[in-house]
C-alpha cells in the first residue's frame, strides 16, 4: 500500500503527515484558507453548495470589444501548501461573451488575484466596483507526489493522438 504524505504546514494538526489512504490525505488537508484585503475589497464565503469563491472587481471599468484587460481584486490570498487555486469564468459573463484567461494560482504566490478579461463581444462591457467576475476554486494539487519518468512510447490506447473533437461533436 502506497503512503501519501500531507503538507498540510500544521505541525499541530494531531497528524503524523503520512496516510494509507487518499481519503486520510484530504481529511488533513482541511487547512484555513488565509486572506489579505485591501480597502473596499470584498471577499466572502461560498453559499452552501457553490464550487468556487467569487471574486470581485475592486474599480469600476469598461472593456472594449475584442480587448483584455487586468481586473484588480484588491485580495491576496495564501492558498494551503497542496492545493491550487483556478480561476474560471462566470457563467453570466460568459453569456455576454466575456471570459476570463490564465487562471493559476499557485500556493506561493502572495501577490494580489489579477483576473484577465477579454471581451468577445460586439458592444464595450461595463464592470461596476463590487461586480462578481469570475470564480476562485481551491482544488487539490498532488504535483509533488507525481513521479516523473521518461519512456520511448507512451502505449496504445482507442483514442491515440487524436484531440480537438476527435470523439464527437
Amino acid at each position: 500500500m502506497s503512503e501519501h504524505k500531507c503538507h498540510c504546514g500544521d505541525d499541530d494538526c494531531g497528524c503524523d503527515h503520512t496516510h494509507e489512504t487518499m481519503e486520510d490525505l484530504f481529511e488533513c488537508l482541511d487547512a484555513p484558507l488565509k486572506f489579505h484585503l485591501e480597502e473596499g475589497a470584498v471577499f466572502e464565503d461560498p453559499r452552501i453548495g457553490d464550487a468556487g469563491f467569487d471574486l470581485r472587481a475592486l474599480e469600476s471599468s469598461t472593456i472594449n470589444p475584442h480587448e483584455q484587460q487586468l481586473v484588480r481584486t484588491g485580495l491576496r490570498i495564501a492558498i494551503p501548501v497542496g492545493w491550487v487555486g483556478i480561476v474560471k469564468d462566470r457563467s453570466s459573463m460568459a453569456k455576454n461573451r466575456i471570459y476570463s484567461h490564465a487562471g493559476v494560482i499557485d500556493e506561493s504566490y502572495r501577490g494580489e488575484v489579477l483576473v484577465m478579461l477579454s471581451n468577445d463581444g460586439k458592444e464595450p462591457y461595463q464592470i461596476e466596483k463590487g461586480a462578481k467576475i469570475a470564480q476562485l476554486l481551491i482544488i487539490p494539487c498532488m504535483t509533488e507526489s507525481v513521479q516523473v519518468e521518461t519512456i520511448e512510447e507512451l502505449g496504445k490506447t482507442e483514442r491515440g493522438e487524436g484531440g480537438f473533437g476527435s470523439t464527437g461533436k
